[in-house]
């Protein structure tokens, strides 16, 4: 299934996309929104249940906004440093173990809404990912070949960094991860039955119509199995919760000379199933 929300910021209705023609059908029947609770409690089953009887009525709202396709997630986890190229490119050593981070849940936005930069920021940079989306509560997981079990499904994220607050400014990489909107998520979450491995996804990103990035997670060098279990032994990943997984070579940090996001530029990226984001962006008002 691909789970969708419209509607205006905050105000987003739970949707499937119909299979058969793409047209969006109403999921309100099941529930209010795709949450902690919706994942949580067998949500998954009872919408495909609802699908497959034909009860999800269509969606009748002309041509709204797209959300993000899950509600705020209640943790966002970030893995640093996971493919082996843009290690390499950031002039870091490679990992011996998951590099893990937190970014603030209210940075999640819609994959066609504008991106704001910070006010002086002059450092905003992209970073395409493969999203993970929890599906039920993970503890101390016995081993990785568990883990994908506890996944709900799959998703396009865009784990958004301003690099001098990151790298430059004392303390974690937290602040620089965190700024307002920097987390385009979407358009779809493609449940997990759909992606039997995930190991096996092209992703990509332009900046104005020039690549800048192109990757495949099976050159991750921590798998998405291999993550789930590894935070688990570090927290409770709750349903909902979102881990972007690491992102490949070409980021701006790493060209000669760096280059970075200026308002007025647009973002357009994707990976294979899961479909494309464009945002632009914009400067922060005031």
């Amino acid at each position: 299934m691909k789970l969708i929300r419209v509607g205006a910021e905050g105000q987003e209705s739970p949707a499937v996309v119909d299979p058969k023609d793409g047209s969006a059908l109403s999921a309100e029947s099941v529930t209010p929104d795709y949450d902690v609770e919706f994942f949580g409690s067998d949500g998954l089953d009872r919408l495909r249940d609802a699908l497959d009887a034909g009860s999800l009525p269509p969606l009748h709202s002309g041509n709204p906004r797209l959300g993000p396709p899950i509600k705020r997630p209640g943790k966002i986890i970030g893995i640093g440093l996971n493919y082996r190229d843009h290690a390499l490119e950031s002039n870091m050593p490679i990992p011996d173990e998951p590099i893990l981070f937190m970014k603030a849940p209210n940075t999640v936005i819609g994959p066609y809404d504008d991106v704001r930069i910070p006010p002086g920021s002059t450092k905003t940079d992209w970073e395409v990912e493969l999203g993970v989306i929890i599906g039920r509560q993970a503890s101390y997981l016995r081993t990785p070949t568990e883990a994908l079990s506890f996944v709900a499904g799959y998703t396009v994220s865009n784990d958004l960094s301003e690099r001098e607050y990151q790298l430059e400014r004392d303390g974690q990489w937290d602040k620089g991860k965190s700024c307002d909107t920097f987390n385009p998520l979407g358009p779809w979450l493609v449940t997990s039955d759909e992606i039997p491995d995930p190991q096996t996804l092209s992703l990509w990103l332009n900046i104005d119509n020039r690549r800048e990035q192109t990757g495949h997670t099976s050159d991750m060098i921590f798998s998405v199995e291999h993550i789930v279990w590894f935070v688990s032994q570090f927290m409770v990943l709750e349903p909902g919760d979102l881990i972007n997984t690491g992102t490949p070579a070409g980021v701006g940090l790493s060209r000669t000379p760096s280059c970075y996001l200026q308002p007025g530029q647009e973002m357009h990226l994707g990976i294979d199933a899961l479909g494309e984001q464009r945002t632009r962006t914009i400067a922060t008002p005031g």
